[in-house]
C-alpha cells in the first residue's frame, strides 16, 4: 500500500519460484527480496538475478541481524539489507533512494531540503548547518525532514511517531532520545541557534529560523 501511494507500480510473488517467472516475463527495475519466502529460495532468486539479469535493484529484507549474514547478502549482489521489523515508510524511502542513486535520469530527482542555513540529503543522510556536514541514521532523517517540511507549526508527538514510525502509539523515552541527538548537532554550544522547542505536554516546534 505504501509503495503503490509513491506512485510504483507493484508486481508480488510468493515464492522463489513465482519470484523468477515475473522476472522472466516483466520488466522490473527493483526487487523487495525476502531471503526467507514461502518455499526459503530468496537466496536462489538473488542468485538468479545476479547470474541473467544485471539491470534490476535488489533490496533484500530478512529477520537475521548478524553483521556477517548482511555481508554475504551483499556480496552476493544485493544493493541494500533491510531487517525486520521495519517501517513501511522508512522501506520506501529506501526504494526511492536506490533508484534515484542508480537512475540518474530517471523520475526520481535527488531529494534534497533546504530551510535557511539547513540543508538536509535525503538521499545519503547528510544535514549540512551552517556549511558543515553532519550524517544522520536513517529515523534521524526521517524527523528532521518531518520538521523542516513544518516549520514554526506544533507537532504533537503522536503525529511524529505516526509519520516517522508508522505507528500512533508513541514511546516518549525513545523520542527523547532522538531529539537530543538532534540537538547535539544542530545546536552543540549555547551559543547556536535554537532550532528545537519542546511543548510542554504536547510535542515539539522546529523553528526554521532557529530563534
Amino acid at each position: 500500500m505504501h509503495v503503490e501511494q509513491a506512485g510504483l507500480q507493484v508486481i508480488e510473488a510468493s515464492s522463489g519460484r513465482q519470484a523468477i517467472q515475473c522476472l522472466q516475463e516483466y520488466t522490473i527495475e527493483l526487487v523487495i527480496l525476502d531471503l526467507m519466502m514461502d518455499d526459503g529460495n530468496g537466496f536462489e532468486v538473488l542468485h538468479y538475478l545476479r547470474e541473467t539479469h544485471a539491470g534490476p535493484l535488489v533490496i533484500a529484507l530478512s529477520a537475521r541481524r548478524e553483521v556477517e549474514d548482511k555481508i554475504l547478502t551483499l556480496g552476493l549482489g544485493a544493493d541494500d539489507y533491510v531487517t525486520k521489523p521495519f517501517s513501511p515508510v522508512e522501506l520506501v524511502a529506501r526504494m526511492q533512494a536506490q533508484l534515484r542513486r542508480h537512475r540518474p535520469h530517471s523520475s526520481y530527482p535527488a531529494k534534497v531540503l533546504r530551510l535557511n542555513k539547513l540543508v538536509l540529503d535525503i538521499d545519503n543522510y547528510i544535514l549540512r548547518n551552517d556549511g558543515k556536514s553532519f550524517p544522520v541514521t536513517p529515523v534521524e532523517c526521517r524527523l528532521l525532514e518531518m520538521f523542516m517540511q513544518n516549520p514554526d507549526r506544533v507537532l504533537t508527538k503522536r503525529e511524529i511517531y505516526k509519520q516517522v514510525w508508522n505507528h500512533e502509539n508513541f514511546d516518549d523515552n525513545n523520542l527523547s532520545v532522538f531529539i537530543s541527538k538532534l540537538r547535539s548537532i544542530l545546536e552543540p554550544s549555547e551559543d547556536s541557534l535554537h532550532y528545537l522547542h519542546s511543548i510542554r505536554g504536547i510535542g515539539y516546534r522546529f523553528s526554521g529560523d532557529g530563534q
